[in-house]
């Protein structure tokens, strides 16, 4: 008789594979005391490809949740602190999860209404401020220093996401505008710009507008290589764009990847997103319903391949932890995380 063997992560993989069409995120005791049986259905292959990335034998936690946060976002993994900020836009409020005992505190306030949240190489906090229409970047000292608040001689609208080029320290922010659109988020006006995708140079602080086609340019990330930008557009687009970057420029922009999936009657909307170092696509992802919101995982070439669903709407995802091998999730009034097999590819 021939018996084929089976390793323990293959087993896992492949188990987690199985049922994965019987998920949904809201069946389950998210307060941690009745655990659900491993693998965790809420991880859910769509493709072989994801296999290698889902752990069959970690958990889908919800670390946080209060019914007084109002929308959670803009998470970044601080290393050196073992912490993770994220934001409560709402509430003019920055929040802190500390890695070694599991607390979250009140970390700024008043935040300028801050949404995303990212890191330098110098491990200095970059923020996008809705409330106050800048880029601004917190010193070793606590100040603020403000990296960005007008272009062509207009104020922006409401700066949403930030990254940080790794080559040469460049600060790419983007601005939709969603915290004029409401006095809940910032302050309620005017657009004052076309909504674009901006550059800060780090030797100048020059600010250039690097692009503009695009309806609602939100999450931002880099290719591993440096090689391509990432946006998602909450717009009408209702998909990921990717542009090759040419220097400080950007060039051939096109459709990375639909948010259309079938079986759900309307395209949702990819906020935040991160890459991980095989150059798959992490995309936070909501506003359809269960069985869709969560975060949706895409390979090099656009094909949608993993899913993970949350009870909530994700709003911003991003890799941390000692490995950079945990997946960090906002969601409505909650902060998720799970452990992967993939290592995100840059620091936040």
């Amino acid at each position: 008789m021939n018996i084929k063997k089976i390793d323990r992560r293959h087993f896992l993989a492949t188990a987690a594979t199985a049922g994965a069409g019987l998920a949904t995120a809201t069946a389950r005791d998210w307060s941690g005391n009745k655990p659900t049986r491993y693998p965790d259905p809420n991880l859910i292959s769509l493709d072989p490809r994801f296999d290698k990335y889902k752990l069959g034998n970690t958990p889908l936690q919800r670390l946080y949740t209060n019914p007084n946060t109002l929308w959670t976002e803009g998470c970044a993994w601080n290393g050196v602190g073992r912490y993770l900020v994220f934001s409560d836009i709402p509430n003019d409020l920055q929040m802190r999860w500390i890695e070694d005992d599991n607390r979250v505190t009140q970390f700024r306030k008043p935040s300028g209404n801050s949404n995303g949240n990212t890191f330098d190489y110098q491990g200095r906090q970059i923020s996008c401020q809705h409330g106050n229409r800048r880029v601004v970047r917190y010193e070793y000292d606590g100040t603020e220093t403000i990296l960005a608040s007008s272009f062509d001689g207009k104020p922006f609208n409401a700066p949403n996401d930030a990254v940080v080029h790794k080559g040469d320290g460049s600060i790419w922010f983007t601005d939709p505008g969603y915290g004029s659109m409401w006095h809940y988020e910032g302050n309620k006006g005017p657009l004052h710009l076309k909504e674009a995708i901006y550059r800060i140079d780090a030797k100048t602080s020059a600010i250039t507008k690097v692009a503009d086609d695009i309806f609602k340019p939100n999450g931002l990330c880099f290719a591993p290589d440096l090689s391509k930008l990432y946006v998602s557009d909450t717009g009408d687009g209702k998909n990921i764009k990717a542009w090759d970057v040419d220097g400080e420029k950007l060039k051939k922009g096109r459709e990375f990847a639909s948010m259309k999936l079938d079986g759900f009657d309307k395209p949702g909307n990819a906020d935040g997103i991160r890459a991980d170092v095989d150059g798959n696509i992490w995309a936070s992802a909501g506003w359809v319903g269960d069985g869709y919101d969560g975060v949706h995982v895409f390979a090099p070439n656009g094909d949608r391949i993993g899913k993970i669903l949350l009870p909530e709407i994700c709003s911003n995802v991003c890799f941390g932890g000692r490995k950079r091998n945990r997946l960090f999730m906002t969601a409505s009034q909650s902060l998720y995380a799970v452990y992967t097999d993939a290592i995100g590819a840059h620091m936040t």
